[in-house]
């Protein structure tokens, strides 16, 4: 196909993948990271949804993927988005200590951060109290998990609504629209892990409004 003809649309929306300015060219490390995966071109623009010609255009440098592709191809080639962007993380300390665990209130959600910083998934414990924040609809790229430590927490993923008692776990992909509310009148303390897009469209921003119903930040 020529760069004169209009391009095909992919199963996820092949010409809805708008570059993203602010992210650094991801090409360098696209085609050694599938190479490192074993997997051919067509193998793997298959996993991810996409033609063959458009992924050889990432691999290239002809174009820049969007923020839930960045993702997808961060699963399919068992690595991060970080180290797709080319980022070198600066050493960090494995541990967290119980003092270093400031609470942080925000919307009426207290949140200790249970997890180093700067990593590719975020830890917390949060408490989400009675009556706070059940009423906002999430949805965001990424992955979430979490596990109810105390309390009964009601979670509606799509049109499903579900009560996790304590024990109970969730993981579901944060495209989903999703809501978290406590069910019980003392609310509910979770552990609570979701990856996270190093771009300002993703930050997080627990307990607050999102910012635009397709682009709300998660707790």
């Amino acid at each position: 196909m020529s760069d004169a003809e209009p391009e095909p649309v992919d199963a996820q929306g092949d010409r809805a993948d708008r570059a993203v300015d602010d992210l650094p060219a991801v090409a360098p490390q696209l085609r050694e990271l599938r190479r490192r995966a074993a997997l051919t071109l067509e193998a793997a623009a298959r996993t991810v949804g996409l033609s063959p010609a458009h992924l050889s255009r990432l691999e290239t440098g002809q174009r820049q993927p969007s923020l839930p592709m960045l993702l997808a191809l961060a699963r399919t080639y068992g690595t991060t988005v970080s180290e797709l962007l080319g980022e070198t993380p600066a050493d960090r300390d494995a541990i967290v200590r119980a003092p270093d665990m400031e609470p942080t209130r925000a919307g009426g959600w207290t949140y200790w951060q249970a997890g180093a910083q700067a990593r590719g998934m975020q830890a917390l414990r949060v408490h989400v109290p009675h009556g706070a924040q059940g009423d906002i609809v999430r949805v965001h790229p990424g992955e979430e998990w979490l596990y109810v430590l105390r309390g009964r927490l009601r979670l509606t993923l799509g049109d499903a609504v579900h009560t996790l008692e304590p024990g109970d776990s969730a993981h579901f992909d944060s495209l989903t629209p999703h809501r978290i509310a406590a069910a019980d009148h003392l609310g509910t303390d979770l552990l609570f892990v979701h990856t996270l897009l190093q771009s300002p469209a993703t930050a997080l921003c627990l307990g607050g409004a999102p910012h635009s119903p397709t682009t709300g930040d998660s707790r």
